[in-house]
C-alpha cells in the first residue's frame, strides 16, 4: 500500500499518545463506587473506555448522567497530573514527524481544557497545528466529523492522512472519513480486538509510523 502522499497524521490521544488508562480507570472506580457501591471491579470499567462518558453514563442512569459526570471529572482533573505519562518513543517519533513537515493533528472525545493539560505535562504541546475536542463537535467519532473537521482546519484531503488510535472509534471514524488507519498495539483493548476493524497498519511501537510514511530513523 503506498504512502507516499501521505502528508497528514491524525492521533486519538488517550491510549494512543499519552497513557491514560489507570487515570481513566480510576475515575471510573471512584464514580461508580458513589452510585454502585462494591458493583463494579476494573475489569468491568475497560468497554467503557473509548465513548463519551455522556454515552457511558446515559446507558446506566439517565437521570443522574449530568451529576455523574461532573464527579468524573472532579476526581479525573485531581489526579491528572500524577497518573498521566507518554507511551515510550511517542515525543521522539512525534519530533521527527514535525521536522519533516508533516501535518499533525488530535481527534479526541476528551474536552479541549483536558486535552491540552495532557499535551502540556508530556511537552506534545507544540507539535500539534490541530486539536478537535469533544467541545467542537456535534457527534463524536466513530462518526466522521471530527476527522473531516481536523483535516479540513489542516487543508488536508481524506486520501492523504492516517486516523491513528487505539480504540474502534479512531479506527471506524477514520474508515468513515475516507483516510488510512493504524491501530496501535498498546491498546488497553489488544491488538487482536483492534485487528477485528480492519485498520489498515498495526504500529508495535510508535516509531513504526516512521517506516509507514517513508522517514528514516536518525
Amino acid at each position: 500500500m503506498s504512502t507516499r502522499n501521505i502528508t497528514t497524521l491524525l492521533f486519538d490521544l488517550d491510549g494512543t499518545l499519552i497513557d491514560t488508562n489507570e487515570l481513566i480507570i480510576q475515575s471510573f472506580l471512584h464514580t461508580l463506587g458513589i452510585y454502585y457501591p462494591d458493583q463494579y471491579k476494573r475489569e468491568d470499567v475497560l468497554p467503557f473506555m473509548g465513548p463519551t462518558l455522556v454515552e457511558t453514563f446515559d446507558s446506566m442512569d439517565k437521570e443522574k448522567t449530568e451529576e455523574m459526570v461532573r464527579i468524573y471529572r472532579e476526581y479525573n482533573i485531581s489526579k491528572h497530573d500524577s497518573l498521566v505519562t507518554e507511551f515510550e518513543g511517542v515525543h521522539e517519533t512525534i519530533s521527527i514527524l514535525k521536522e519533516k513537515g508533516f501535518k499533525l493533528g488530535i481527534v479526541t472525545t476528551k474536552r479541549l481544557e483536558v486535552v491540552e493539560k495532557g499535551l502540556k505535562l508530556t511537552k506534545l504541546d507544540p507539535f500539534f497545528e490541530v486539536i478537535v475536542a469533544i467541545d467542537h463537535v456535534s457527534k463524536a467519532k466513530p462518526d466522521p466529523e471530527p476527522v473531516l473537521k481536523a483535516l479540513e482546519q489542516l487543508g488536508s484531503k481524506p486520501e492523504e492522512a492516517i486516523m491513528i488510535g487505539d480504540n474502534y472509534h479512531d479506527i471506524e471514524g477514520g474508515q468513515n472519513a475516507g483516510t488510512l488507519t493504524a491501530g496501535v498495539a498498546w491498546s488497553l483493548k489488544g491488538k487482536a480486538f483492534l485487528e477485528q476493524y480492519n485498520p489498515d497498519f498495526m504500529l508495535d511501537h510508535m516509531k513504526d509510523l516512521l517506516e509507514i510514511v517513508g522517514v528514516e530513523e536518525p
